[in-house]
């Protein structure tokens, strides 16, 4: 099995950064920005050598082709691979070739499972040898960051005008000491009127967070804390499928009666809706739970983790708030352990189960057996 052929653009990608060229965290943020436009990126080396990655939804360049794509393994598995065993690692990334070259509409059913009833027959599919890994992660990243299915056609030709970065920018993203407290209101909440929210803002993030604390913190006692992901279905729109927005209105209604007996609680309103995925990355995963999967198998059918939230936000957030002891409301070990990692010490996990409905029993049973979560 030899390495795959990459198709040059006219300059052969042999640039590098120059010394003007914009810091790290801003080249990830123009990069996430592109793939939101459709435009292609290139990712450079020490060596000069580039690649370029022109995402495959997004695409404006229509006449686009290559011959080769790059996927998730975890999509990879769903497809017809000559060797599968390349693939076996569920989120690495993936090179594949065709017989014939990708066109963007051939590539788009290859890069989103929503569409296999329409289009069952497939490939066969060749995984070949990566020999830039950390490049390909670096962009199957950014591509959840954007919110967009983690697909790309390689080195393509009539791809477009690219933005540059390096691998390494992404990491630039995860520097939490840039979120800073924006602003600050009193807000009386139908659970109580003794609330305040909390909104933050970093320089290198779209997302605004808030934190909605309850009560008074007088300096004594621990405070009861929920880390509540964004969900627009559940929270907004009163959606059966999954128990967020009963979890929500517990939540605060459990950290007003915490304040009546004197103490005080903390609502992280994170916005990383779908887990970290995003909103139309979620809805395809509906799509795919109506066809039968689970909310785990759909989201890696997907390309996608199943978990991809930003733990460290949430304890830099509890930091500025002056907390760094908490009482966690959650079902899942495996939030505690994440914010414990980031710095954060969990006194006690408070069970927050609630009853199911015909809708979402079978999520809630998949977060059980799957995801090690601890419900009855």
């Amino acid at each position: 099995m030899g390495k795959a052929k990459r198709s040059y653009t006219a300059d052969h990608g042999v640039r590098s950064l120059n010394p003007s060229s914009p810091s790290p965290a801003r080249r990830a943020a123009l990069a996430v920005d592109a793939l939101r436009h459709g435009w292609p990126l290139r990712f450079l080396n020490e060596g000069g050598e580039a690649i370029t990655l022109l995402p495959v939804e997004t695409a404006i360049a229509t006449d686009a082709t290559s011959g080769n794509m790059l996927i998730s393994a975890a999509r990879a598995a769903t497809l017809k691979l000559a060797n599968q065993i390349e693939a076996a690692v569920p989120h690495a990334p993936v090179l594949i070739r065709g017989g014939d070259p990708f066109s963007l509409s051939e590539a788009l059913p290859i890069a989103d499972p929503a569409l296999d009833l329409r289009h069952p027959f497939k490939g066969p599919f060749r995984a070949e040898a990566l020999d830039w890994a950390d490049t390909a992660q670096a962009a199957l990243e950014l591509a959840r960051i954007a919110g967009i299915l983690p697909a790309f056609l390689v080195d393509p030709d009539q791809g477009g005008e690219a933005q540059e970065l390096l691998a390494g920018d992404v990491e630039a993203r995860a520097d939490t000491g840039l979120l800073k407290i924006a602003s600050r209101a009193r807000l009386p909440v139908h659970a109580t009127e003794e609330a305040e929210l909390v909104a933050f803002r970093s320089t290198e993030d779209m997302r605004e967070h808030v934190a909605l604390v309850i009560g008074r913190n007088e300096g004594s006692g621990t405070p009861l804390v929920r880390l509540h992901s964004e969900c627009l279905t559940g929270d907004v729109l009163g959606s059966l499928k999954c128990d967020c927005g009963p979890q929500l209105d517990a939540a605060l209604h459990a950290m007003a009666e915490e304040a009546k007996k004197g103490g005080w609680g903390v609502l992280l309103y994170m916005r990383q809706e779908g887990r970290g995925i995003g909103l139309i990355n979620k809805m395809r995963a509906y799509s795919l739970q109506d066809q039968g999967f689970d909310t785990v198998e759909a989201n890696q059918r997907l390309g996608l983790p199943d978990e991809a939230r930003d733990f460290p936000v949430a304890a830099r957030m509890l930091g500025l708030l002056g907390v760094d002891t908490i009482r966690l409301m959650t079902n899942n070990p495996a939030k505690v352990d994440a914010l414990e990692n980031a710095g954060v010490s969990v006194a006690e996990r408070v069970q927050h189960q609630l009853p199911d409905n015909p809708f979402n029993a079978r999520y809630l049973a998949t977060k059980r057996d799957k995801s090690g979560h601890l419900l009855k």
